[in-house]
């Protein structure tokens, strides 16, 4: 295993580049917004715990809304995760090439990438048509919309899609390491 990754994640390189600046500004506020629905699961749960336990009442909406706000946290933050190198890495391949391979391997990984969650943006946007179209709502007491959680599929996997275009145009234009290793 390489010792790359030492001091944390190392974020993606967008050297003078206008574009993948503006990519990775889009990929932070879309981290601070999945904070921020984190948060507010929190706070919500400790509200149902309150409701429930201290004033025995039942609760209507808690559980649905932290449901919603876990996963849509979870698809939001996909760019922020991809922009901060935060997923799991195996670098065992890639440090048995020499540097051509490796851009190769990883425009060849970022492709296969972007073809499969290209894929979930187009199923996503159909299904999250389908229930705004149809007006879905969940059978639960609350009766929530379905397609503003819902949204959250077509909208995490579409600038996870983003960040991941840039990083292919920063790996292809040499503005940026394939998998941050340095040189041979």
């Amino acid at each position: 295993m390489s010792t790359h990754h030492i001091n944390g994640p190392r974020a993606a390189n967008s050297g003078n580049s206008k574009i993948l600046k503006s990519v990775a500004a889009i990929s932070t506020v879309s981290g601070w917004i999945s904070a921020a629905m984190i948060m507010a699961a929190v706070g919500i749960t400790c509200q149902m715990i309150f409701v429930r336990f201290v004033l025995n009442q039942s609760t209507i909406w808690q559980t649905e809304a932290v449901i919603y706000l876990v996963i849509g946290a979870t698809l939001i933050g996909l760019p922020y995760v991809q922009l901060l190198r935060g997923h799991v890495n195996v670098d065992l391949l890639p440090l048995a090439f020499g540097n051509r391979g490796r851009k190769i391997l990883a425009i060849f990984t970022l492709l296969l990438a972007i073809g499969v969650i290209g894929l979930m943006v187009f199923y996503g946007i159909e299904y999250w048509y389908e229930a705004w179209s149809r007006n879905w709502r969940s059978d639960t007491v609350w009766g929530v919309k379905l397609w503003i959680p819902y949204l959250a599929v077509p909208l995490g996997f579409g600038l996870f899609l983003v960040q991941l275009m840039a990083d292919l145009y920063a790996i292809i234009a040499d503005i940026d390491r394939p998998f941050g290793l340095e040189k041979k």
